[in-house]
């Protein structure tokens, strides 16, 4: 698959969305049973999630809403292609057990609920949408981090070298492993790597992180790396 022709898909499917966020154009994420046996499952995640908003941008919107955002249209891009994609939640909603009360309880059960979900998928690889932040305004571009499994660092490093090909020929960062306390990323078997699409806390990148035609290509680009992967 082309990157053209995905950019085509992509300037198509933001038509079509009318300026909304799109939902998976096949509906809901189907259950693991639907998928025949040994297949390669593509599980989106969008990164936090309801009372647990991330980070916060310089316009006040959460990383959850921008994470939600880019997924969905990863998903529904993988789901057009035939590509078996599970969108891990499609609403700004934390995925804790009921039990949980406190915000530290949901996030922490959020996470593990998470990880066994992937767990429980035959054939996952997962791909963790993010967005970063730093005290700095001056940083910016996307970087990709892999989980300590393997297939994640040679996923990552197409993905890092994609962005760079075809949407920001000026990000010089490399793919890099992901730190010892980012749970999620730390106790999944899969191939796995988490995606920080761009710094909030840089307002030229901020604004373009919010513009939905944007959040598109983004998405473009992480399918066309699964597409060939």
């Amino acid at each position: 698959m082309t990157w053209g022709s995905l950019l085509i898909l992509a300037g198509l499917l933001a038509v079509l969305s009318g300026g909304m966020l799109l939902q998976t154009y096949l509906g809901p994420a189907a259950p693991a049973a639907s998928w025949p046996e040994g297949e390669r499952v593509w599980v989106v995640d969008p990164g936090h999630g309801g009372e647990d908003g991330g980070a916060v941008s310089v316009t006040g919107v959460p990383e959850s809403q921008i994470n939600l955002a880019i997924a969905k249209r990863l998903d529904a891009l993988l789901g057009f292609y035939g590509e078996n994609s599970y969108l891990m939640r499609e609403e700004d909603i934390s995925l804790h057990d009921p039990e949980a009360k406190t915000l530290r309880e949901k996030k922490v059960s959020d996470l593990h609920n998470r990880a066994q979900l992937v767990g429980e998928l035959e054939g996952a690889v997962l791909v963790s949408i993010h967005q970063n932040t730093f005290p700095q305004s001056k940083y910016h571009g996307t970087q990709v981090f892999f989980a300590p499994t393997q297939g994640s660092q040679a996923l990552a490093e197409t993905c890092q070298q994609a962005i760079h090909t075809s949407l920001q020929p000026d990000n010089s960062r490399q793919a890099k492993p992901i730190a010892d306390n980012v749970y999620l990323m730390n106790h999944v078997d899969c191939p796995a790597v988490l995606v920080e699409c761009g710094f909030l806390s840089n307002p030229e990148e901020e604004a373009m992180l919010r513009q939905e035609d944007y959040q598109t290509k983004l998405a473009a680009v992480l399918a066309q790396v699964c597409l060939s992967s």
